[in-house]
This record gives structure tokens, C-alpha cells and sequence, in this order.
């Protein structure tokens, strides 16, 4: 599957960081990986950190798929309100809001034990009403989100217009929310974990597994063969070819960054921004001054036919970008789009799959959070292999599919 069309600002800034060879001979550890993007980085991390001995393989170079397109926006906020999650599964379901409030934190850690820059910002975000008939709705959010103790803060519209300069009936807004590169974040974390004794192996494809009494035994498409203990496939958009039943449904985003300005407007030097109607909009700042916006997705899954859509996306969000910071005077430097999944609920599933050995987990992290959940991911899939129970395996795992 090709996952993106046009220029990812991520890898034309950054260029190769670091190198990883392809398999070529059979090999065993304990657990393999399949998939080097951001959420393999972030499993591999975790499982070595448990002291697993871990390999980590990827099709493609590592971050050239769905990492390279994201925009990495790192936000508690899911793309389905905390008040329609509670009206599916009860007031239990703001654990999932709770564990991506907590893994902003997590991250940081992570990122500050790396010593090395990788784009990432604690920042506020700002989500608000795009018409007057969703200020109820955000209403209700806002007391959900207090009820359950998540940060959170409510503006009416002279509170938007004074500090954000936008024009909204009404806005929630949370101090706890991050940006970050997510190219580089992975190939430094895996060029790191490399020096510390993980395998790392781009362009290495998985044709098939099976699974024996001792093990799984994986057959790549040259011919090599990898024996492990567990199997964590965690290969983006394209996990879902390994299902029987199908979780999610792809689309597509489009997304552009600027030329450097000489200042941010609209606070998003401190801040990301998204609005409430669907599909929304999305705007972030970076280090050096450009505003990346995205947006105006659609049910596009062909690459040719989302690529050849993409001059008019661009267009349209240059065009929202201009109306809702009017003082400056936008260039456009590079656009892409990227093949994302959204699930029923919005959520992710986590865990071992119907018809798959117990020893193969899956990590589908889908949505408009799915740095935050591959971050929880790693914890769960961690805790699966030793033998441990999460607590939100039943929220983000399989068994959902049943009820």
C-alpha cells in the first residue's frame, strides 16, 4: 500500500538520519517486530527497556510510511468526544482520555532520557466550536472532562477572540498537549536502540508466520527466516491485511507547511488548534516559525486518486488558513497526503487477535492519536508478554468487536 502522496515535511527537512540493514540471513530473539515507524520505535523502546531481546523489521525504510505523512499533533483529546464514548461503554470509557493524558507525560520522559533534539514541545490545544449549534455539545464535554479530572478549561467567545484571535461562540482549551518530528523521533529512537543491541532491518518484508510449539517462525520475502517467542505486528494502515475481520475503515488527509514567518499567529507558538465540526481542521506551529494545517479528508484510498485531489485540498486549507489568521500572508512550501483508519468508536485495538496464535499481538493505533496510543501500546503489549493484565485491555482490545 502506498501511504502518502507528495512531499512529507518531515523527511524533506531531515533527509536519511541513519542507516538499517536489510535481513538477509536467519536470525531468532525473543520478540520481532513487524513495522518501523513511530509506533514500532515506541514498542521496541519498551520491550528492550524490559530486557527482551528485540528485532524490529519494516518493508519499507523505517519512518517512510504513515510516520512520514503525520503531523504529529500529541493531544488527551480523541477524534470521538469523551460524552459519546461514556453513552457506549459507560463512565469507565474515560480511562482512554486519562491514558493519553497520561502519555504526553510519558513521552517526555522518554524524549528527555534521548538526548537528542526531536522536535518535541509541551504545548496547549485548542478545540473549538466551528458553528453555534456545537456549543451545547462542547458544553457537555467540558463537564465530562472535569467530572473526570482531565485539564480543561472553557472560553466563551470573548475568551477565544482576546487570547487566540479566532472567532468562535465557544472554545475548551487544556495546557497539556505536545508536538513533535515524528520521522526523526523514530529513526533516532531505533538508531539508538540499534547501538544498544536491538535489530533493526528496513526494507525486509514479512510474507507469512506460522506458529509452532516452540515459537513463531517468520518467512521473509527473500527467503530468510526469523524464529521468535512473540510477534508484534504493528505495520500501520497495513496490519489489516493479517485480519480476518476488517476494524477500520481507511481515508485520506491532506496537509501543508508554510514558508518561516516572522511570528506565529493564533498562539501557535504554544498551542495546537482543532475545531469541532467533521472532518476537522488542524493547525500546529514548528521550531522554526511555519504553520503546518491539515484537514478536509475524504474516503479516498486510491494513491492516484489521492494524489491527483491533492492541488485542490491544498488549496482549500491555504484557503481556511488565510481566513482564520487574516493579518499574515501564508507561502506555501511543501503539501502531502497520507492513508489514515478510523475505527467505530475511535478507538484503538491492542492485543491478540480472533483466529491468531495468543503469541502474536496486534497494535492497530488509529486515529488522530496515534502517537499517544502507540505509547500505551507499548505498556500493554509489555505487560501481555509477561503474562500481566492491563487495564485497558478490555477497553482497546478485541473483545469489543463482540458486543
Amino acid at each position: 500500500m502506498d501511504t502518502k502522496s507528495g512531499y512529507p515535511w518531515w523527511t524533506v527537512s531531515n533527509g536519511l538520519i541513519g542507516q538499517f540493514p536489510s535481513l538477509r540471513t536467519d536470525t531468532q530473539c525473543e520478540v520481532a517486530v513487524i513495522g518501523a515507524g513511530i509506533t514500532g520505535s515506541l514498542l521496541a523502546h519498551a520491550l528492550a527497556e524490559a530486557g527482551m531481546d528485540v528485532l524490529v523489521i519494516d518493508r519499507r525504510e523505517a519512518g517512510w510510511g504513515s510516520t512520514a505523512a503525520s503531523t504529529a499533533l500529541l493531544q488527551y483529546e480523541i477524534d470521538t468526544p469523551l460524552v459519546d464514548l461514556i453513552k457506549r461503554y459507560g463512565e469507565t470509557a474515560a480511562r482512554a482520555y486519562q491514558a493519553c493524558d497520561e502519555a504526553i507525560d510519558t513521552l517526555a520522559g522518554i524524549v528527555a532520557r534521548m538526548g537528542e533534539p526531536v522536535g518535541f514541545r509541551p504545548c496547549g490545544s485548542l478545540y473549538f466550536a466551528s458553528k453555534r449549534r456545537h456549543v451545547a455539545t462542547l458544553k457537555r464535554e467540558y463537564q465530562a472532562r472535569q467530572r473526570h479530572g482531565l485539564p480543561v478549561e472553557q472560553l466563551d467567545a470573548a475568551g477565544v477572540r482576546e487570547r487566540f484571535g479566532i472567532d468562535a461562540p465557544l472554545a475548551l482549551w487544556t495546557p497539556h498537549a505536545a508536538r513533535l518530528d515524528p520521522y526523526r523521533f523514530a529513526r533516532v529512537m531505533l538508531g539508538q536502540l540499534g547501538r544498544r543491541g536491538v535489530h533493526v532491518h528496513d526494507a525486509s518484508e514479512v510474507q507469512e508466520w506460522t506458529a509452532e510449539p516452540q515459537g513463531l517462525r517468520l518467512r521473509m520475502s527473500n527467503g530468510a527466516q526469523v524464529r521468535c517467542a512473540h510477534l508484534v505486528v504493528a505495520a500501520g494502515y497495513e496490519t489489516q491485511r493479517w485480519l480476518k475481520q476488517r476494524v477500520a475503515v481507511n481515508h485520506s488527509s491532506y496537509a501543508l507547511i508554510t514558508e518561516p514567518l516572522d511570528t506565529l499567529p493564533l498562539q501557535l507558538e504554544d498551542n495546537v488548534i482543532w475545531e469541532s465540526a467533521r472532518p476537522y481542521v488542524y493547525l500546529r506551529g514548528t521550531d522554526d516559525r511555519r504553520i503546518i494545517i491539515g484537514g478536509e479528508d475524504d474516503r479516498l484510498d486510491l494513491p492516484a486518486k489521492r494524489a491527483a485531489a491533492l492541488p485542490r485540498k491544498v488549496g482549500k486549507l491555504m484557503d481556511r488558513l488565510r481566513a482564520l489568521a487574516p493579518d499574515i500572508q501564508p507561502e506555501l512550501a511543501f503539501s502531502w497526503a497520507g492513508t489514515f483508519a478510523e475505527t467505530d468508536d475511535g478507538l484503538p485495538f491492542i492485543g491478540n487477535a480472533p483466529g491468531h496464535d495468543p503469541r502474536v499481538h496486534f497494535v492497530m493505533a488509529y486515529g488522530g492519536n496515534g502517537i499517544t496510543y502507540s505509547t500505551i501500546a507499548a505498556a500493554m503489549v509489555r505487560d501481555a508478554i509477561q503474562g500481566k493484565r492491563h487495564p485497558l485491555d478490555a477497553l482497546f482490545g478485541f473483545g469489543r468487536l463482540a458486543g
